[in-house]
Order: structure tokens, then sequence, then C-alpha cells
């Protein structure tokens, strides 16, 4: 397992101190070597989910790379005097290890969504970077009974890097139990983007991101599904770094007397 050498602690679950670009460096480096990187992305709601849900909490922190996809957890690290020095959203790494797989002729495996979203997708980038990215695509429609036999299918596919769409916590428990299965040297959860680049979700303004508004904006396009999640995670993540901030703020009274 590749470890990173910098970590800080938010909602005591570990993030990588990294920018995109030394994530993407690491990625590279992994690859080329033969080595395994398992990746996985955190935001607010993730890291609420995880105080309770000791499955999700195990599979996040037995990653080798933790990055921080939500802006509001980049704001918390810096509150909480433990700067991350970016966000790094999972979409737009995808995106980056697209064009990187592109350049050093590294195959992809994408898994997840619906069946004509991911063809989308699968089409999408071969039209752009050409067929040889493509080491296979499943959607992701599938039973607990059946995951050995995708997980087969992903290993024998022989690619280098193993995208997974799906939401959570299913993705990270699934990449968590199979990838000694797997093989595949980077594997990443990436959540709804197949959905963004197949174009079927719009995303955020890149104001609204910069903003850490891009869950308003989900909120607005599926009113009824979202409002509550985010209401309640939203909440809880504020309550959570609160009570972290106030222990801080405590330690540091209790050093000066």
């Amino acid at each position: 397992m590749i470890r990173t050498m910098k970590r800080v602690q938010i909602c005591n679950i570990p993030v990588d101190a990294l920018t995109m670009q030394q994530t993407i460096d690491k990625v590279d480096k992994a690859i080329a070597e033969g080595k395994t990187l398992h990746h996985v992305v955190v935001n607010a709601a993730k890291l609420v989910n995880a105080q309770n849900d000791q499955e999700l909490r195990s599979s996040i922190v037995n990653c080798d790379i933790i990055n921080a996809d939500g802006q509001a957890v980049v704001w918390a690290s810096r509150l909480l005097k433990q700067p991350l020095p970016e966000r790094v959203a999972g979409i737009d790494l995808m995106q980056n290890l697209v064009e990187l797989a592109a350049v050093r002729g590294y195959k992809i495996f994408f898994l997840g969504a619906k069946e004509e979203i991911v063809r989308k997708v699968v089409a999408q980038y071969s039209k752009t970077y050409g067929n040889e990215i493509i080491g296979g695509y499943r959607n992701g429609y599938f039973s607990k009974e059946e995951e050995p036999v995708v997980a087969r299918q992903i290993a024998e596919s022989k690619a280098d890097i193993l995208f997974v769409a799906m939401s959570s916590p299913k993705k990270e428990i699934f990449l968590d139990q199979y990838k000694a299965m797997i093989q595949t040297p980077f594997i990443m959860g990436v959540g709804g983007s197949f959905d963004v680049v197949a174009g079927f979700v719009r995303r955020a303004p890149r104001w609204m991101q910069k903003a850490g508004l891009e869950w308003l904006y989900r909120v607005g396009q599926e009113p009824q599904r979202m409002w509550k999640r985010y209401l309640v995670t939203n909440t809880g993540f504020i309550y959570l770094i609160a009570k972290e901030k106030a222990k801080l703020v405590l330690g540091s009274k209790a050093d000066t007397i």
C-alpha cells in the first residue's frame, strides 16, 4: 500500500494534503511502476455518513490516497489549522486521468451508471481520445451475488485504470472488498461523473464550484430527491466541525494556563 507523506484529520477521517497535480503524478508513477493505488474522495456528506457507518469508514481509511472533493472540506481544514492546499474534485481528476491515459497509452475500465450512460461515456471518450484507451465497460446494475463475476471481468480486462460510477457507500465498499481480485493499478470511485460526461446531468457553473455551492445547484436540479440529504449532511458537518473547533480552542487555552 502506498501512503502519502502528509495527512490531516477532518471529522476523525484522514485526508491527504495534495494538489491536483501532485495526485496525478502519484497515479502516473504507480501505474508506471506496476503498483496498486486505491483512491477515494471525501466531501461533507461522506464524512458525516462515515461517523456512523463503520464499513464506509473502513473503506475510506484503507485507501492509499484520500482527496478532498468538497470545497467545504478545504474550508474546514483551514478553520481547524490543518490547511489542505486545494480541492481535488473527483470529476476533474477523472478527466485529467483520461487525458493522461491517452498520452501514456493506459487502458481504462468504466464501471457504473445505466447502460445507455456508460455506453455514451465510452463512445465520447473513444471519439475524443481514440479506442485505444478503452479497456472495457459495464453498467452498475448488478446484485451482490454478481459482484465476484464483475470483479473478474475487470481483472481480465488488464486495464490500468478503473473508474466506478456508483453511489456511496456501495462503490467504496465494493472496491475495498474486491480490489485484491481486480488488481487494476489505479482504482477510483467517481460517483455521478458518468452522468455529467454523458450530458444527462449539468455541472454547476465554475463560480458556484469555487464558492462551495455545487450542492445547491444539485438541489436545484433534483429538489425532491436531494434537499433532505443535503440539509441533514450539511447540518451534521457544521456540527462536527464546530465540535472540533471548540476542542482546538479549549486545548489552546489550556496550554496557556
